[in-house]
């Protein structure tokens, strides 16, 4: 098992986040899809968070982090998504017209501990994507 420490713990703790743009807007694409992954990157190194996995869909971002237990998850969503929003806006001044109140990510969020299962849900994200497009694909011969 793969513990880190602090001072006086031990610790393994793994969660799988999926954060959500407003109205689940598709913004998370080309060159603002690798802009969003610096800024989630950046904003974990500085919390100590170890970003394990993750992959930007066109509608959603799915993270594996593994938090210290000294920080909340709560707090830590809470600020991601509130530095984010800023360092985003920041950077691409053209979408606060397209965001009123400069609001990017929905109010909601999605957090599951990991447990045991950290391979597959690590299977899972790298996976999502082409899943996705399957059952697209799926859905558009129904159409023909």
């Amino acid at each position: 098992m793969d513990e880190k420490s602090l001072s006086h713990t031990s610790w393994n703790c793994k969660y799988h986040i999926v954060l959500v743009p407003k109205y689940r807007r598709k913004v998370i694409y080309g060159k603002l899809r690798k802009e969003i992954g610096k800024i989630l990157r950046t904003l974990c190194d500085y919390k100590h968070v170890e970003i394990i996995e993750a992959h930007a869909m066109p509608d959603h971002i799915h993270m594996l982090v593994s938090i210290p237990p000294k920080l909340a998850v709560a707090d830590f969503m809470g600020y991601l998504k509130g530095k984010s929003t800023l360092m985003i806006f920041e950077r691409h001044a053209n979408l606060k017209y397209k965001y009123g109140r400069r609001v990017f990510w929905a109010k909601r969020y999605y957090v599951n501990t990991v447990g045991g299962n950290e391979a597959k849900i690590r299977k899972y994200i790298q996976e999502q994507e082409f899943n996705d497009q399957m059952c697209d694909q799926l859905s558009f011969k129904e159409y023909e």
